[in-house]
């Protein structure tokens, strides 16, 4: 897979699953737009790793959760790399807590980030995808959207809102040659678990078939996958990296 002629927008880019789906495109020789919302010095960190790949990469300060901003993110990519074909909507938080004692608040922001974001970028990407009648998208959900987990009825919620979201638009847009799937992520080694109990992990561990964790780079392979033209008859589909635990 090569990607030499692409250019790539990954929100949520300066760190985890974002910074490998980054770095994967970079290296295979996307030029990449690294999104970030407040860590300035992890994403030029990852701009310097896909450079150093021998790959082009911009980074770009923008809270994605809202329309304006996700509008300045796609018109960057066009004005600095010429183009847009590959949007990877990654951008996402965690705000835990059982539904009795969780804040408004904390479902809004969940929500806002999760999903709104992923309608913001793919709506302002979309636009310009069906002018050139080509492009990808790639939706980075969760098995908490597939199968639901105590504690996050917001997170749940917005992973699957982005599955609905993933089939719908596919049906939406594939008359002009763009694809969009969801990557449906399980239990992956990055930042977003280090709150959680060693004991909540090795329970959830415990139910892995292949029974390890995952790491961020299998994801961006999977994502590269989906990215490339191999896929090009794959869509509206939601690829589970997930070690197994959501089987259907």
């Amino acid at each position: 897979m090569r990607f030499d002629d692409k250019v790539a927008v990954v929100t949520g880019a300066s760190r985890g699953i974002g910074k490998a789906v980054a770095v994967e495109l970079g290296s295979q020789g996307a030029s990449v737009v690294v999104n970030y919302h407040t860590r300035a010095d992890s994403a030029e960190e990852v701009v310097a790793a896909i450079e150093k790949s021998g790959g082009k990469a911009l980074a770009y300060q923008a809270d994605v959760g809202d329309m304006q901003q996700a509008q300045g993110l796609v018109k960057f990519a066009v004005e600095k790399f010429d183009g847009l074909h590959i949007l990877v909507n990654n951008a996402g938080i965690i705000r835990d807590g059982f539904i009795m004692l969780m804040k408004e608040a904390d479902w809004d922001d969940v929500i806002r980030t999760n999903l709104k974001a992923t309608f913001n970028c793919s709506k302002a990407a979309v636009r310009l995808m069906m002018k050139k009648r080509y492009g990808r998208i790639i939706n980075i959900a969760s098995i908490s959207g597939q199968m639901g987990n105590p504690g996050q009825t917001n997170y749940s919620a917005s992973k699957a809102g982005q599955i609905g979201l993933t089939k719908a638009l596919a049906r939406e847009v594939a008359s002009r040659n763009i694809t969009v799937n969801a990557v449906a992520a399980g239990y992956i080694d990055t930042e977003i678990w280090e709150d959680t109990p060693e004991e909540a992990k090795e329970r959830l561990l415990g139910m892995i078939p292949l029974g390890r964790s995952g790491q961020p780079e299998e994801v961006a392979k999977a994502v590269a996958f989906l990215a490339s033209d191999d896929a090009a008859y794959i869509t509206g589909h939601v690829l589970a990296v997930d070690g197994g635990i959501v089987m259907h």
